[in-house]
């Protein structure tokens, strides 16, 4: 049987609920995060159930060893937490170019960086949760412990993935065969796959209050295990870490304030483009000449947004003004009937897995997390499941460049969550995960959200664009194709592609501010469900 294969169309309605919900890409994950609903919890705690079972059961996206951001409302106010880590102390760019590298390599032990996801489990139970990590990491260590059935395109990505692992070569790739292909092989769609040792990681995490992780026996079997391998990271790096909280960032898109975090992360992206398209006249409905004005207003924003994005102290110019309007202005007046091959504006003088949450009190949650591309750098920490991000792979070698690595610097980083508010009353979560299409995908939510009114279902079931560099555009196979030749008119090089895995990942949860009734739409691209009360 083709658990793949789907001769016929299938349809999603919006999913409605009053006492809670929890959107997810996985379903035992959703059904985790309604556990803790169910046994007293508020969003904040079951965002966190979902966070740490999606490291189970969605390994090849995120792990115990990767980065988390999260946008949390509550009690009427929006708070952003930013749990991405720097790179280690050791790790420095002529440490790098010693080792023959001329750019950050993807894999190995050199792109690791301190993992800040239980750090941010952590923080939210202890800041905004009801019930203690142990509860909230329950569901999690029982799938871990027992293990679970491969879901169809977690399967396919497994699939996908093992190649280009079993490339690498050296023993510091081997625990990653032992934990993720046990029987030399990726594990098949509906097959069971368990891991004892990230069970028990997780049960030190959350006996510990994650510290365990950070500066104890977890902390110890990394360090040692970088030291004995040739790697970067180190204990001192890891009991040293600590979240931020930060503020969020925002841009009004015609009357609604569209919510991001703020650098490292590369969600101001996605305001830029937004505040650049709204300069341009009233958008029709799958035009050419509206999604010309689209694609060009992203195209704009990314090239800056990736020319001086990083921390925000090595950032050439400020927040302040890539979210003016003067800015705006200036990049909206470049736009014309064709596309452009886009450059960085000059300076001015001066200056991936997500899920959304909802309760009945009006709390909710935007969570994203990530072990970056895939599985990650490929190195599990051996017999404890921590597969490590390689997050510093996006780390610059060129030291004109701000994102140019050093010690303790946090990389541009691509994972977002997204939120939306009117009139100072919430809208509710919403993120559309994958690389550098999260910021394109938030764009094109918001855009098809406000101007063209779709409820949050048919938002997501949209057929996606996706600008990869140049004039050089992807579009699904579902895109209307008079649409492609429109385009291809004006100067995009269009590419059809015949797989959307590549167009991202998204959960959204409306909340009436009338009645309270939660609307929420799921992913068709992925496994995603919706668990509601």
């Amino acid at each position: 049987m083709d658990y793949l294969h789907h001769p016929f169309p299938s349809k999603r309605y919006t999913v409605f609920a009053k006492k809670g919900m929890v959107a997810t890409s996985q379903p035992l994950a959703a059904q985790a995060g309604l556990e803790l609903l169910q046994q007293g919890g508020n969003a904040i705690d079951a965002a966190i159930a979902a966070a740490a079972a999606l490291t189970v059961v969605e390994p090849t996206s995120n792990g115990i060893g990767g980065d988390a951001f999260a946008l949390v409302w509550t009690k009427g106010k929006l708070h952003g937490l930013n749990a991405s880590g720097p790179a280690p102390s050791l790790l420095t760019a002529e440490a790098v170019k010693r080792l023959g590298h001329e750019r950050m390599p993807k894999l190995g032990l050199v792109p690791i960086t301190v993992p800040g996801a239980p750090a941010a489990w952590a923080e939210l139970a202890g800041k905004f949760g009801r019930l203690p990590l142990t509860e909230s990491l329950k569901p999690a260590i029982r799938y871990a412990e027992e293990g679970y059935p491969l879901t169809p395109i977690l399967g396919k990505s497994w699939s996908r993935a093992y190649p280009a692992y079993r490339k690498q070569e050296g023993p510091e790739f081997e625990a990653w065969f032992q934990t993720f292909a046990p029987q030399g092989r990726a594990p098949e769609i509906g097959e069971i796959w368990s891991s004892k040792g990230h069970a028990e990681s997780l049960r030190r995490i959350a006996d510990s209050g994650a510290r365990d992780f950070y500066e104890g026996e977890l902390a110890r079997r990394i360090n040692d295990f970088m030291v004995e391998q040739g790697g970067f990271l180190r204990q001192t790096d890891l009991s040293t870490y600590q979240p931020e909280w930060v503020k969020p960032i925002s841009a009004n898109y015609r009357g609604y304030e569209v919510w991001e975090i703020p650098p490292n992360g590369q969600g101001m992206v996605a305001l830029m483009a937004l505040n650049i398209y709204e300069q341009l006249e009233q958008p029709e409905w799958l035009t050419a000449d509206t999604v010309h004005r689209q694609i060009e207003a992203l195209k704009l924003a990314f090239t800056d947004g990736q020319a001086w994005i990083t921390e925000p102290t090595d950032m050439p110019v400020t927040t302040e003004y890539l979210l003016s309007r003067e800015y705006a202005a200036l990049r909206a007046q470049q736009i014309c009937e064709t596309a452009l091959d886009p450059r960085p504006l000059d300076l001015p003088q001066g200056g991936t897995v997500y899920l959304a949450t909802a309760d009945e009190e009006g709390n909710m949650v935007s969570y994203i997390q990530s072990n970056y591309m895939g599985f990650g750098s490929g190195i599990v920490i051996p017999g404890t499941g921590i597969s490590l991000q390689n997050r510093g792979a996006d780390f610059s070698l060129d030291e004109r460049h701000p994102n140019y690595l050093k010690p303790g610097k946090r990389t541009y980083h691509t994972i977002i969550p997204g939120f939306v508010t009117k009139d100072g009353a919430a809208v509710g979560p919403f993120g559309v995960m994958g690389g550098y299409m999260q910021p394109q995908g938030h764009m094109q939510v918001i855009m098809n959200t406000v101007d063209h009114r779709l409820n949050p279902q048919a938002v997501l079931d949209v057929p996606r664009w996706q600008w990869v560099g140049g004039k050089k555009v992807q579009v699904e196979a579902e895109f209307p194709g008079e649409l492609v030749e429109a385009l291809r008119q004006k100067g995009h090089e269009i590419e059809v592609m015949p797989d959307g895995g590549s167009f991202g990942r998204g959960q959204i949860i409306w909340r009436d501010p009338q009645t309270g009734v939660l609307a929420g739409g799921t992913e068709s691209r992925t496994d995603g469900t919706i668990a509601a009360w």
